[in-house]
Protein backbone atom coordinates (compact mmCIF):
# COMPACT_ATOMS: atom_id res chain seq x y z
CA UNK A 1 0.00 0.00 0.00
CA UNK A 2 1.33 3.43 -0.93
CA UNK A 3 2.23 5.78 1.93
CA UNK A 4 -0.48 8.34 2.60
CA UNK A 5 0.24 12.07 2.86
CA UNK A 6 -2.10 14.68 4.29
CA UNK A 7 -1.52 18.22 3.00
CA UNK A 8 -3.06 20.37 5.74
CA UNK A 9 -1.95 23.86 4.60
CA UNK A 10 -1.80 25.62 1.25
CA UNK A 11 0.86 23.92 -0.85
CA UNK A 12 1.47 24.84 -4.47
CA UNK A 13 0.04 22.58 -7.16
CA UNK A 14 3.59 21.75 -8.26
CA UNK A 15 4.37 20.41 -4.79
CA UNK A 16 1.25 18.25 -4.68
CA UNK A 17 2.02 16.93 -8.19
CA UNK A 18 5.53 15.88 -7.09
CA UNK A 19 4.05 13.92 -4.17
CA UNK A 20 1.67 12.06 -6.48
CA UNK A 21 4.31 11.40 -9.15
CA UNK A 22 6.45 9.94 -6.37
CA UNK A 23 3.87 7.19 -5.88
CA UNK A 24 2.29 8.60 -2.71
CA UNK A 25 -1.42 8.76 -1.98
CA UNK A 26 -2.21 12.43 -1.30
CA UNK A 27 -5.20 14.05 0.38
CA UNK A 28 -5.44 17.85 0.43
CA UNK A 29 -7.58 19.14 3.30
CA UNK A 30 -6.70 22.73 4.12
CA UNK A 31 -8.01 24.70 7.10
CA UNK A 32 -9.18 21.81 9.28
CA UNK A 33 -10.03 22.63 12.89
CA UNK A 34 -7.77 20.91 15.45
CA UNK A 35 -10.50 18.45 16.45
CA UNK A 36 -11.15 17.47 12.83
CA UNK A 37 -7.44 17.05 12.13
CA UNK A 38 -6.98 14.90 15.23
CA UNK A 39 -9.87 12.68 14.11
CA UNK A 40 -8.22 11.71 10.81
CA UNK A 41 -4.46 12.01 11.40
CA UNK A 42 -4.16 8.37 12.47
CA UNK A 43 -4.64 7.28 8.84
CA UNK A 44 -1.57 9.07 7.45
CA UNK A 45 2.16 8.35 7.18
CA UNK A 46 3.14 11.96 6.49
CA UNK A 47 1.81 15.44 7.22
CA UNK A 48 2.73 18.46 5.07
CA UNK A 49 2.19 21.88 6.66
CA UNK A 50 3.23 25.48 6.42
CA UNK A 51 2.77 27.78 9.43
CA UNK A 52 -1.01 27.66 9.95
CA UNK A 53 -1.47 24.08 11.20
CA UNK A 54 -0.26 23.51 14.75
CA UNK A 55 1.39 20.11 15.16
CA UNK A 56 0.85 19.72 18.91
CA UNK A 57 1.63 16.94 21.33
CA UNK A 58 -2.10 16.17 21.40
CA UNK A 59 -2.22 15.82 17.62
CA UNK A 60 0.91 13.67 17.59
CA UNK A 61 -0.57 11.36 20.23
CA UNK A 62 -3.41 10.60 17.79
CA UNK A 63 -0.99 10.18 14.86
CA UNK A 64 -0.30 6.49 15.49
CA UNK A 65 0.88 5.87 11.91
CA UNK A 66 2.72 9.13 11.30
CA UNK A 67 6.37 8.85 10.26
CA UNK A 68 7.26 12.36 9.14
CA UNK A 69 6.11 15.99 9.32
CA UNK A 70 7.23 18.21 6.44
CA UNK A 71 7.26 21.97 7.07
CA UNK A 72 7.32 23.99 3.84
CA UNK A 73 9.44 26.82 5.23
CA UNK A 74 12.21 27.48 7.72
CA UNK A 75 10.62 28.05 11.12
CA UNK A 76 9.09 25.13 13.01
CA UNK A 77 7.51 27.10 15.85
CA UNK A 78 4.20 25.45 14.99
CA UNK A 79 5.61 21.94 15.50
CA UNK A 80 6.20 20.41 18.93
CA UNK A 81 9.64 19.08 18.07
CA UNK A 82 10.19 17.41 21.43
CA UNK A 83 6.87 15.55 21.26
CA UNK A 84 7.59 14.48 17.68
CA UNK A 85 11.00 13.18 18.67
CA UNK A 86 9.59 11.23 21.58
CA UNK A 87 7.09 9.55 19.25
CA UNK A 88 9.71 8.80 16.61
CA UNK A 89 8.28 11.24 14.06
CA UNK A 90 10.88 12.89 11.84
CA UNK A 91 10.43 16.64 11.36
CA UNK A 92 11.82 18.23 8.19
CA UNK A 93 11.96 21.84 7.04
CA UNK A 94 13.25 23.69 3.96
CA UNK A 95 16.04 26.07 4.99
CA UNK A 96 17.22 28.45 2.30
CA UNK A 97 14.07 28.28 0.20
CA UNK A 98 13.15 31.89 0.92
CA UNK A 99 16.64 33.43 1.25
CA UNK A 100 16.42 35.53 -1.92
CA UNK A 101 12.86 36.62 -1.12
CA UNK A 102 13.74 37.87 2.37
CA UNK A 103 16.92 39.51 1.08
CA UNK A 104 14.97 41.37 -1.61
CA UNK A 105 12.45 42.64 0.94
CA UNK A 106 15.37 43.86 3.05
CA UNK A 107 16.76 45.74 0.06
CA UNK A 108 13.30 47.18 -0.68
CA UNK A 109 13.13 48.54 2.87
CA UNK A 110 16.59 50.08 2.56
CA UNK A 111 15.72 51.86 -0.67
CA UNK A 112 12.33 52.97 0.67
CA UNK A 113 13.99 54.47 3.76
CA UNK A 114 16.76 56.18 1.80
CA UNK A 115 14.29 57.77 -0.64
CA UNK A 116 11.25 58.23 1.69
CA UNK A 117 9.06 56.22 -0.69
CA UNK A 118 6.24 55.39 1.72
CA UNK A 119 6.03 58.89 3.20
CA UNK A 120 6.17 60.59 -0.19
CA UNK A 121 3.44 58.30 -1.52
CA UNK A 122 1.17 59.21 1.42
CA UNK A 123 1.92 62.90 0.86
CA UNK A 124 1.03 62.84 -2.84
CA UNK A 125 -2.14 60.87 -2.14
CA UNK A 126 -3.06 63.61 0.35
CA UNK A 127 -2.89 66.19 -2.46
CA UNK A 128 0.57 67.59 -1.62
CA UNK A 129 3.75 68.02 -3.66
CA UNK A 130 6.66 68.22 -1.17
CA UNK A 131 9.85 67.69 -3.17
CA UNK A 132 12.16 69.43 -0.69
CA UNK A 133 10.74 67.61 2.31
CA UNK A 134 11.51 64.19 0.83
CA UNK A 135 15.02 64.78 -0.45
CA UNK A 136 16.78 61.46 0.16
CA UNK A 137 20.21 59.83 0.04
CA UNK A 138 22.00 57.50 -2.37
CA UNK A 139 22.99 54.09 -1.06
CA UNK A 140 25.96 53.97 -3.43
CA UNK A 141 29.15 54.72 -1.55
CA UNK A 142 27.51 54.25 1.83
CA UNK A 143 28.60 51.66 4.41
CA UNK A 144 26.30 48.75 5.16
CA UNK A 145 26.62 47.00 8.50
CA UNK A 146 25.27 43.43 8.37
CA UNK A 147 24.75 41.53 11.61
CA UNK A 148 24.76 37.86 10.57
CA UNK A 149 25.91 36.69 7.13
CA UNK A 150 24.26 33.30 6.79
CA UNK A 151 21.93 32.28 3.96
CA UNK A 152 19.96 35.54 3.91
CA UNK A 153 22.62 37.96 5.11
CA UNK A 154 25.06 36.83 2.42
CA UNK A 155 22.47 37.47 -0.32
CA UNK A 156 21.84 40.96 1.12
CA UNK A 157 25.59 41.59 1.01
CA UNK A 158 25.82 40.60 -2.67
CA UNK A 159 22.86 42.78 -3.67
CA UNK A 160 24.17 45.79 -1.77
CA UNK A 161 27.67 45.41 -3.17
CA UNK A 162 26.07 45.60 -6.63
CA UNK A 163 24.67 49.00 -5.57
CA UNK A 164 28.20 50.17 -4.76
CA UNK A 165 27.96 49.88 -0.98
CA UNK A 166 30.90 49.02 1.28
CA UNK A 167 30.10 46.21 3.72
CA UNK A 168 31.07 45.69 7.34
CA UNK A 169 29.87 42.45 8.90
CA UNK A 170 29.59 40.91 12.34
CA UNK A 171 29.18 37.17 12.59
CA UNK A 172 30.97 35.25 15.35
CA UNK A 173 30.90 32.05 13.33
CA UNK A 174 32.30 33.26 10.02
CA UNK A 175 36.01 32.84 9.51
CA UNK A 176 38.28 35.41 7.87
CA UNK A 177 38.67 33.31 4.71
CA UNK A 178 34.91 32.93 4.19
CA UNK A 179 34.41 36.65 4.82
CA UNK A 180 37.11 37.54 2.33
CA UNK A 181 35.41 35.43 -0.35
CA UNK A 182 32.21 37.34 0.29
CA UNK A 183 34.07 40.64 0.08
CA UNK A 184 33.17 41.94 3.54
CA UNK A 185 35.22 43.33 6.39
CA UNK A 186 34.65 41.48 9.67
CA UNK A 187 34.35 43.78 12.67
CA UNK A 188 33.06 43.59 16.22
CA UNK A 189 29.60 44.91 17.08
CA UNK A 190 31.25 47.77 18.93
CA UNK A 191 32.93 48.78 15.67
CA UNK A 192 29.91 48.17 13.47
CA UNK A 193 27.33 50.35 15.27
CA UNK A 194 29.12 53.73 14.85
CA UNK A 195 30.58 53.10 11.38
CA UNK A 196 27.55 51.92 9.41
CA UNK A 197 25.22 54.21 7.47
CA UNK A 198 22.70 51.37 7.09
CA UNK A 199 22.37 48.44 9.51
CA UNK A 200 20.57 45.21 8.56
CA UNK A 201 19.90 42.41 11.07
CA UNK A 202 19.96 38.73 10.07
CA UNK A 203 20.14 36.74 13.31
CA UNK A 204 17.87 34.23 15.08
CA UNK A 205 16.03 35.17 18.26
CA UNK A 206 17.91 33.62 21.19
CA UNK A 207 18.65 34.66 24.74
CA UNK A 208 21.86 36.21 23.40
CA UNK A 209 20.17 38.21 20.62
CA UNK A 210 17.00 39.31 22.40
CA UNK A 211 17.05 43.13 22.49
CA UNK A 212 20.43 43.05 20.76
CA UNK A 213 19.53 46.54 19.55
CA UNK A 214 18.64 48.50 22.67
CA UNK A 215 18.95 52.02 24.02
CA UNK A 216 22.70 51.64 24.56
CA UNK A 217 23.45 50.27 21.08
CA UNK A 218 21.13 52.76 19.39
CA UNK A 219 23.05 55.59 21.05
CA UNK A 220 26.27 54.24 19.52
CA UNK A 221 24.87 54.31 15.98
CA UNK A 222 25.81 57.08 13.59
CA UNK A 223 23.39 60.01 13.62
CA UNK A 224 21.07 59.63 10.65
CA UNK A 225 21.72 55.90 10.24
CA UNK A 226 19.03 53.62 8.84
CA UNK A 227 18.02 50.39 10.61
CA UNK A 228 16.30 47.41 8.93
CA UNK A 229 15.07 44.19 10.54
CA UNK A 230 13.54 41.45 8.38
CA UNK A 231 14.87 38.66 10.63
CA UNK A 232 13.05 38.03 13.91
CA UNK A 233 10.88 40.09 16.23
CA UNK A 234 12.37 40.65 19.66
CA UNK A 235 15.88 41.33 18.36
CA UNK A 236 15.15 45.07 18.73
CA UNK A 237 13.89 46.85 21.85
CA UNK A 238 11.01 48.53 20.02
CA UNK A 239 10.33 51.18 22.66
CA UNK A 240 13.99 52.22 22.65
CA UNK A 241 13.86 52.37 18.86
CA UNK A 242 10.79 54.61 19.00
CA UNK A 243 12.60 56.98 21.35
CA UNK A 244 15.70 57.10 19.10
CA UNK A 245 13.55 57.91 16.06
CA UNK A 246 11.45 60.47 17.92
CA UNK A 247 14.47 62.48 18.99
CA UNK A 248 15.95 62.37 15.48
CA UNK A 249 19.01 60.29 16.25
CA UNK A 250 18.25 57.74 13.53
CA UNK A 251 17.37 58.70 9.98
CA UNK A 252 14.76 55.97 9.73
CA UNK A 253 13.86 52.39 10.60
CA UNK A 254 12.00 49.59 8.81
CA UNK A 255 10.63 46.41 10.36
CA UNK A 256 9.02 43.38 8.78
CA UNK A 257 8.81 41.60 12.15
CA UNK A 258 7.65 42.64 15.60
CA UNK A 259 8.02 41.18 19.06
CA UNK A 260 4.24 40.70 19.21
CA UNK A 261 2.27 40.08 16.03
CA UNK A 262 -0.09 41.40 14.82
CA UNK A 263 1.33 44.69 16.03
CA UNK A 264 -0.93 46.77 18.28
CA UNK A 265 -2.63 49.75 16.62
CA UNK A 266 -1.31 52.07 19.35
CA UNK A 267 2.31 50.92 19.06
CA UNK A 268 4.48 54.07 19.39
CA UNK A 269 6.51 53.23 16.28
CA UNK A 270 3.43 53.47 14.06
CA UNK A 271 3.00 57.15 14.90
CA UNK A 272 6.50 58.12 13.74
CA UNK A 273 7.13 59.61 10.32
CA UNK A 274 10.57 58.01 9.98
CA UNK A 275 9.25 54.49 10.44
CA UNK A 276 7.96 52.09 7.80
CA UNK A 277 6.87 48.47 8.16
CA UNK A 278 5.35 45.41 6.52
CA UNK A 279 3.25 42.63 8.12
CA UNK A 280 5.86 39.84 8.22
CA UNK A 281 6.10 39.48 4.45
CA UNK A 282 9.66 38.10 4.38
CA UNK A 283 8.84 34.81 2.66
CA UNK A 284 5.61 35.96 1.02
CA UNK A 285 6.29 35.75 -2.68
CA UNK A 286 4.87 33.30 -5.20
CA UNK A 287 8.37 32.17 -6.09
CA UNK A 288 9.40 31.44 -2.50
CA UNK A 289 6.19 29.62 -1.67
CA UNK A 290 6.54 27.49 -4.80
CA UNK A 291 10.19 26.77 -4.00
CA UNK A 292 9.54 25.57 -0.45
CA UNK A 293 6.52 23.52 -1.57
CA UNK A 294 8.60 21.75 -4.22
CA UNK A 295 11.47 21.24 -1.79
CA UNK A 296 9.34 19.69 0.96
CA UNK A 297 7.50 17.49 -1.55
CA UNK A 298 10.79 16.12 -2.90
CA UNK A 299 12.05 15.53 0.65
CA UNK A 300 8.89 13.66 1.64
CA UNK A 301 9.08 11.44 -1.44
CA UNK A 302 12.75 10.64 -0.76
CA UNK A 303 12.03 9.78 2.87
CA UNK A 304 8.88 7.72 2.35
CA UNK A 305 10.17 5.77 -0.67
CA UNK A 306 13.93 5.54 -0.02
CA UNK A 307 14.37 6.28 3.68
CA UNK A 308 16.59 9.27 2.87
CA UNK A 309 16.17 12.11 5.38
CA UNK A 310 17.07 15.62 4.20
CA UNK A 311 16.95 18.67 6.50
CA UNK A 312 15.70 16.47 9.34
CA UNK A 313 15.67 18.44 12.56
CA UNK A 314 15.54 15.47 14.92
CA UNK A 315 17.01 12.40 13.25
CA UNK A 316 20.47 11.17 14.33
CA UNK A 317 21.98 8.96 11.62
CA UNK A 318 22.60 5.85 13.73
CA UNK A 319 21.34 2.27 13.73
CA UNK A 320 18.63 1.72 16.32
CA UNK A 321 20.79 -0.46 18.59
CA UNK A 322 23.59 2.12 18.61
CA UNK A 323 21.16 5.02 18.99
CA UNK A 324 19.72 3.54 22.17
CA UNK A 325 23.19 3.49 23.72
CA UNK A 326 24.39 6.87 22.50
CA UNK A 327 21.15 8.93 22.57
CA UNK A 328 21.82 10.49 26.02
CA UNK A 329 25.23 11.62 24.76
CA UNK A 330 23.68 13.26 21.70
CA UNK A 331 21.56 15.43 23.99
CA UNK A 332 24.62 16.15 26.14
CA UNK A 333 26.72 16.95 23.06
CA UNK A 334 24.26 19.59 21.91
CA UNK A 335 24.27 21.21 25.34
CA UNK A 336 28.07 21.18 25.58
CA UNK A 337 28.26 22.82 22.15
CA UNK A 338 25.78 25.45 23.26
CA UNK A 339 27.69 26.01 26.50
CA UNK A 340 31.03 26.42 24.71
CA UNK A 341 29.48 28.84 22.21
CA UNK A 342 28.11 31.02 24.99
CA UNK A 343 31.44 31.02 26.86
CA UNK A 344 33.31 32.20 23.73
CA UNK A 345 31.15 35.02 22.33
CA UNK A 346 33.74 36.13 19.78
CA UNK A 347 34.25 34.58 16.34
CA UNK A 348 34.84 30.84 16.60
CA UNK A 349 37.73 29.50 14.54
CA UNK A 350 38.23 25.90 15.70
CA UNK A 351 36.27 23.33 17.65
CA UNK A 352 37.85 20.12 18.96
CA UNK A 353 35.52 17.27 19.90
CA UNK A 354 37.06 14.44 21.92
CA UNK A 355 35.34 11.19 22.86
CA UNK A 356 36.83 8.86 25.44
CA UNK A 357 35.96 5.58 27.13
CA UNK A 358 33.10 3.51 25.75
CA UNK A 359 31.97 6.48 23.65
CA UNK A 360 35.11 6.17 21.51
CA UNK A 361 33.66 3.05 19.90
CA UNK A 362 30.59 4.70 18.33
CA UNK A 363 30.41 6.68 15.04
CA UNK A 364 31.70 10.21 15.55
CA UNK A 365 29.56 12.06 13.01
CA UNK A 366 26.25 12.17 14.98
CA UNK A 367 28.06 13.37 18.11
CA UNK A 368 29.96 16.02 16.14
CA UNK A 369 26.75 17.12 14.43
CA UNK A 370 25.00 17.44 17.79
CA UNK A 371 27.86 19.56 19.18
CA UNK A 372 27.79 21.81 16.12
CA UNK A 373 24.01 22.09 16.27
CA UNK A 374 24.24 23.43 19.83
CA UNK A 375 27.18 25.65 18.96
CA UNK A 376 25.61 27.21 15.87
CA UNK A 377 22.04 27.67 17.06
CA UNK A 378 22.95 30.94 18.77
CA UNK A 379 24.10 32.58 15.54
CA UNK A 380 22.61 30.88 12.48
CA UNK A 381 19.56 32.74 11.17
CA UNK A 382 17.98 29.51 9.92
CA UNK A 383 17.58 26.45 12.17
CA UNK A 384 20.62 24.17 12.08
CA UNK A 385 19.99 20.44 12.26
CA UNK A 386 22.05 17.26 12.52
CA UNK A 387 22.13 16.92 8.75
CA UNK A 388 23.26 20.46 7.94
CA UNK A 389 25.41 21.34 10.95
CA UNK A 390 28.79 20.27 9.54
CA UNK A 391 28.15 21.95 6.18
CA UNK A 392 27.06 25.20 7.85
CA UNK A 393 30.16 25.11 10.06
CA UNK A 394 32.44 24.64 7.05
CA UNK A 395 30.71 27.49 5.20
CA UNK A 396 31.48 29.71 8.16
CA UNK A 397 35.16 28.75 8.13
CA UNK A 398 35.00 26.80 11.39
CA UNK A 399 37.74 24.16 11.66
CA UNK A 400 36.49 20.87 13.12
CA UNK A 401 38.76 18.34 14.83
CA UNK A 402 37.51 14.95 15.98
CA UNK A 403 39.63 12.92 18.40
CA UNK A 404 39.23 9.55 20.06
CA UNK A 405 40.97 8.80 23.35
CA UNK A 406 41.38 5.09 23.98
CA UNK A 407 43.43 5.47 27.16
CA UNK A 408 41.53 4.96 30.46
CA UNK A 409 39.64 7.97 31.85
CA UNK A 410 37.85 8.64 35.14
CA UNK A 411 34.43 8.00 33.59
CA UNK A 412 32.82 5.18 31.63
CA UNK A 413 32.49 7.69 28.78
CA UNK A 414 33.62 11.28 28.51
CA UNK A 415 32.81 13.93 25.90
CA UNK A 416 35.00 17.04 25.72
CA UNK A 417 34.41 20.13 23.58
CA UNK A 418 37.19 22.71 23.18
CA UNK A 419 36.36 25.91 21.33
CA UNK A 420 38.89 28.50 20.17
CA UNK A 421 37.96 31.85 18.68
CA UNK A 422 38.79 35.52 18.46
CA UNK A 423 36.98 36.04 21.77
CA UNK A 424 39.08 33.48 23.67
CA UNK A 425 38.95 29.78 24.42
CA UNK A 426 36.76 27.42 26.43
CA UNK A 427 36.91 23.74 27.33
CA UNK A 428 33.83 21.95 28.63
CA UNK A 429 33.28 18.25 29.28
CA UNK A 430 30.42 16.03 30.31
CA UNK A 431 29.34 12.49 31.00
CA UNK A 432 26.17 10.49 31.60
CA UNK A 433 25.60 8.51 34.79
CA UNK A 434 23.40 5.44 34.40
CA UNK A 435 21.23 5.89 31.32
CA UNK A 436 19.96 9.47 31.56
CA UNK A 437 21.78 11.51 34.24
CA UNK A 438 23.85 13.97 32.21
CA UNK A 439 26.41 16.08 34.04
CA UNK A 440 28.88 18.84 33.18
CA UNK A 441 32.13 17.66 34.75
CA UNK A 442 34.50 20.37 33.54
CA UNK A 443 34.38 24.06 32.67
CA UNK A 444 37.85 25.23 31.69
CA UNK A 445 40.19 24.44 34.61
CA UNK A 446 37.37 23.73 37.04
CA UNK A 447 36.10 20.23 37.86
CA UNK A 448 32.47 19.85 38.92
CA UNK A 449 29.27 17.82 38.53
CA UNK A 450 26.66 20.29 37.31
CA UNK A 451 23.21 19.73 35.79
CA UNK A 452 23.18 20.91 32.13
CA UNK A 453 19.68 22.31 31.82
CA UNK A 454 17.64 25.50 31.97
CA UNK A 455 18.88 28.91 33.09
CA UNK A 456 22.35 29.03 34.61
CA UNK A 457 24.59 31.72 36.06
CA UNK A 458 28.34 31.17 35.92
CA UNK A 459 30.35 33.20 38.40
CA UNK A 460 34.15 33.13 38.44
CA UNK A 461 35.77 34.77 41.45
CA UNK A 462 38.72 34.97 43.80
CA UNK A 463 38.79 31.95 46.13
CA UNK A 464 37.81 34.06 49.13
CA UNK A 465 35.26 33.70 51.96
CA UNK A 466 31.79 35.20 51.58
CA UNK A 467 31.43 35.12 47.81
CA UNK A 468 28.83 32.37 47.69
CA UNK A 469 26.84 34.00 50.48
CA UNK A 470 26.84 37.32 48.66
CA UNK A 471 25.68 35.63 45.45
CA UNK A 472 22.82 33.88 47.24
CA UNK A 473 21.77 37.06 49.00
CA UNK A 474 21.74 39.09 45.76
CA UNK A 475 19.72 36.45 43.96
CA UNK A 476 17.29 36.15 46.85
CA UNK A 477 16.74 39.91 47.02
CA UNK A 478 15.95 39.85 43.28
CA UNK A 479 13.43 37.04 43.74
CA UNK A 480 15.48 34.55 41.71
CA UNK A 481 15.33 31.07 43.24
CA UNK A 482 18.38 28.77 43.20
CA UNK A 483 17.59 25.23 42.04
CA UNK A 484 21.15 23.86 42.25
CA UNK A 485 24.58 25.30 42.89
CA UNK A 486 27.86 23.63 42.01
CA UNK A 487 31.17 24.92 43.34
CA UNK A 488 34.76 24.30 42.30
CA UNK A 489 38.17 25.88 42.58
CA UNK A 490 41.38 25.51 40.64
CA UNK A 491 44.42 23.64 41.88
CA UNK A 492 46.18 26.85 42.98
CA UNK A 493 43.22 27.74 45.22
CA UNK A 494 43.41 31.28 43.92
CA UNK A 495 40.24 31.23 41.84
CA UNK A 496 36.87 29.50 42.10
CA UNK A 497 33.69 29.13 40.13
CA UNK A 498 29.99 28.76 40.91
CA UNK A 499 27.58 27.29 38.35
CA UNK A 500 24.05 28.01 39.53
CA UNK A 501 20.79 26.60 38.12
CA UNK A 502 18.05 29.20 38.66
CA UNK A 503 14.29 28.93 38.21
CA UNK A 504 13.95 32.12 36.15
CA UNK A 505 16.19 34.16 33.83
CA UNK A 506 18.18 36.89 35.62
CA UNK A 507 17.74 40.39 34.26
CA UNK A 508 20.67 42.49 33.09
CA UNK A 509 20.39 44.71 36.16
CA UNK A 510 20.83 41.69 38.44
CA UNK A 511 23.75 40.37 36.40
CA UNK A 512 25.47 43.74 36.66
CA UNK A 513 24.91 43.72 40.42
CA UNK A 514 26.54 40.29 40.65
CA UNK A 515 29.51 41.49 38.59
CA UNK A 516 30.07 44.30 41.07
CA UNK A 517 30.19 42.03 44.11
CA UNK A 518 33.49 41.86 45.99
CA UNK A 519 35.99 39.29 44.64
CA UNK A 520 33.87 38.56 41.55
CA UNK A 521 35.85 38.42 38.29
CA UNK A 522 33.26 37.33 35.74
CA UNK A 523 29.52 36.63 35.55
CA UNK A 524 27.78 35.07 32.55
CA UNK A 525 24.16 34.07 31.96
CA UNK A 526 23.85 30.77 30.13
CA UNK A 527 20.78 29.07 28.70
CA UNK A 528 20.74 25.33 28.00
Amino acid sequence: MAPRVLVADDLSADGVAILRRGGLEVDVQVGLKPEALEAIIGSYDALAVRSATKVTATLLARATRLRVVGRAGVGVDNVDLEAATRRGVVVMNTPGGSSVTVAELTLAHMLALARHVAQATASVKAGKWEKKRFQGHELSGKTLGVVGIGNIGSVVVQRCQALGMKVLAYDPFIGAEAAAKLGVTLVSLEELWPRADVISLHVPLTEQTRNLVNAATLAKMKKGALLVNCARGGVIDELALAEALARGHLGGAALDVFEKEPVAADHPLLALDGFICTPHLGASTEEAQAAVAIAIAEQLVAFLTQGVAQNALNLPSLPREVLERVAPYLALAEKLGSLAGQLVPGGAEEVRIEVAGDLSGVPARPITSAVLKGLLRHVAESPVNEVSAAAVARERGLQIREERLTAPVDYVSLLTVALRGRGGEAVVAGTVYGKQEARIVRVNQYRMEAVPEGDLILCENDDAPGVVGNLGQALGQAGVNIANIFLSRDETRKSAVSLINVDSPPGEELLEKLRNLQHVRRVAYLRL
